[in-house]
């Protein structure tokens, strides 16, 4: 695909995003990942934040998680506390589990903190994908807490 042709193709996926129906917004939000494209992130968070659809607001936060941009993390992990609020039982668990993958994809250790609050979750699928998150972006993690804890 030349650069005219994908220039094309992102600017019709970010006017699906905003302006499509429903699938149009979410298949848009999975095609601007697949994009893998820095300047994606800020039109991913603003999109977000107009969202009200949770299958869309799914595919953004699985787009976000694609471009790897570490702009995002906070964003993301705002989502994650936002969901962490509610009991349990009214969870989204599809929601967690998209916000660990695409966290653990980042790779920022910004999210570490946030992700531990999960790593104590009664879903022991949550739970697992959770500290292979933790260990991805931070494979020293138990050693580096033990020298925070001496501090």
């Amino acid at each position: 695909m030349d650069s005219n042709s994908r220039d094309n193709e992102y600017n019709l996926a970010i006017k699906n995003l905003f302006h499509g129906k429903i699938m149009e917004r979410a298949s848009a939000a999975r095609q601007i990942g697949h994009f893998k494209d820095g300047r994606a992130t800020n039109i991913l968070v603003r999109a977000l934040n107009s969202e009200e659809d949770p299958i869309v607001i799914n595919r953004i936060i699985e787009a976000m998680g694609e471009v790897k941009d570490a702009k995002a993390t906070m964003v993301i992990v705002e989502i994650l506390k936002k969901e962490l609020e509610k009991q349990e039982s009214e969870q989204d668990k599809s929601l967690l589990f998209l916000i660990v993958e695409s966290l653990m994809k980042i790779g920022d250790k910004r999210a570490l903190e946030h992700l531990g609050l999960l790593s104590r979750s009664c879903e022991s699928d949550l739970k697992k994908l959770t500290e292979e998150a933790i260990e991805c972006i931070d494979p020293n993690w138990k050693e580096n807490l033990r020298k925070n804890s001496k501090i």
